[in-house]
């Protein structure tokens, strides 16, 4: 489908042939982004791994998230940390049993996913599950993704963009400002303690900064600051919303929430709770996480932008044209799936891949140049935390509430949410 709306041609595509024509055979030609107006603010879109054009710097950027921190080596090493995060869950989620409190999921998802970066990145933690920070930081997460995705006049009749008549500049500036601020103490703090002592270098933070004054001159402090600014934007609330997804899912369907919790039962060392090694010994786990990103794709849609003349199965996309891939259309799509409505992970179960972009019915995290590259740390994230989850505890909606009069709406924006919080109470097992 194509449709120009002001001066942007664009162009939608929801078919898993043409989109695997315009993601592999044209993933250079349609490698850029269409970057809003919003996103422009403090210079953003210039040090952004997700908004810059292919480059040298967005290579060494890539080069740098491969190595320094989505590595397995690297992921390896900083395992202890996150399941650090996921025993503190477990004491806090023992607190509400004892109280029979109902917990909102995406918010204690949204912390062990912040905490499990900013652990990863700077050895600390954000937030924690008895104050308000995880909350703020979560909000200030939230207002720039809703702006981002709004509709902008800007965007569409650039002779506006000077005047920024929806504001939506200006508010994400002050977003960028609040957490750009917070990564830059972290940063000075860091320094002043490697000024004074002569210690080895331990962390993702250390290593960058032993970037920045030794390894690699094009790599400026902006260019962290701002990829710490993406890191933790598209980590936490992608993350935190297929969590909170999978176990809305789970709780509609209680013969595939037992079947889940036999499995773990059986595989994971009661000692130790589950560890990344555990996920490839958990193939329904793994189908579970995978079918939920199929009826809730943490990013619905994928954006793309021709840097020149491309043919699309016949049909000639102008350069400049906004190319956009409808991931939750195609995964709803009843010529591809069979009952694409119904909640099944039995489907996954004989598919080995899990992410790799190469079945283009089945692409959540993008496919080519642009596939995200946290991959590797959301694939180890969500399965271990949906897992201490399901394994530690069995769950149960707030008195009054019947599975059937679940609220399953989706609040469509640049990550896919549920409309309505969901909350349940954990049960002893």
């Amino acid at each position: 489908m194509s449709v120009k709306i002001g001066t942007i041609n664009t162009v939608v595509i929801s078919s898993p042939k043409v989109a695997k024509e315009a993601l592999h055979k044209n993933d250079q030609a349609l490698s850029n982004r269409l970057v809003p107006e919003s996103v422009q603010a403090l210079s953003h879109d210039k040090y952004s791994i997700i908004f810059m054009p292919i480059s040298p710097k967005w290579k060494t950027l890539r080069k740098i998230c491969a190595t320094k921190i989505f590595s397995s080596q690297q992921l390896d090493s900083t395992q202890a940390l996150r399941l650090k995060k996921l025993k503190e869950l477990v004491v806090y989620l023992q607190e509400n049993c004892r109280k029979g409190k109902a917990i909102d999921i995406g918010e204690v998802a949204f912390t062990i996913s912040l905490n499990s970066i900013s652990s990863t990145l700077f050895s600390i933690d954000l937030a924690s599950f008895t104050s308000d920070s995880s909350q703020k930081f979560r909000d200030i997460v939230s207002s720039m993704l809703i702006d981002a995705s709004k509709p902008n006049i800007a965007d569409y009749y650039p002779v506006l963009r000077r005047i920024d008549p929806q504001g939506a500049q200006r508010r994400m500036k002050n977003h960028y400002q609040k957490l750009l601020t917070l990564f830059e103490s972290i940063i000075k703090d860091r320094s002043n303690r490697m000024k004074d002592f002569t210690t080895e270098r331990s962390d993702v933070l250390d290593s960058f900064l032993d970037i920045i004054q030794k390894e690699n001159p094009e790599l400026t402090l902006h260019d962290v600051l701002h990829l710490f600014l993406d890191l933790f934007v598209a980590g936490t609330d992608t993350s935190s919303a297929t969590v909170e997804w999978a176990m809305a899912e789970l709780l509609q369907n209680p013969k595939k929430m037992k079947k889940i919790r036999e499995e773990l039962q059986q595989v994971i060392n009661k000692d130790e709770g589950p560890k990344d090694l555990d996920i490839n010994k958990l193939p329904y786990l793994q189908a579970v996480v995978k079918e939920t990103l199929r009826l809730h794709p943490s990013a619905p849609i994928l954006v793309h932008k021709s840097i020149s003349d491309v043919d699309l199965c016949g049909f000639r996309v102008p350069k400049d044209t906004q190319v956009l891939v409808n991931v939750w259309s195609m995964g709803r799509d009843s010529s591809i799936w069979t009952d694409p409505d119904v909640f099944l992970p039995e489907r996954f179960l004989e598919c080995g891949e899990i992410f790799r972009g190469e079945d283009f019915g089945f692409i959540p995290f993008g496919a080519g140049r642009r596939m995200c590259p946290g991959v590797p740390f959301a694939h180890r994230v969500v399965h271990t935390m949906l897992a201490t989850l399901l394994y530690h505890f069995d769950w149960k909606l707030p008195d009054g509430e019947k599975i059937e009069d679940m609220d399953m709406t989706e609040k469509f924006g640049i990550t896919m949410h549920k409309i309505k919080p969901l909350m349940t109470i954990p049960v002893k097992s």
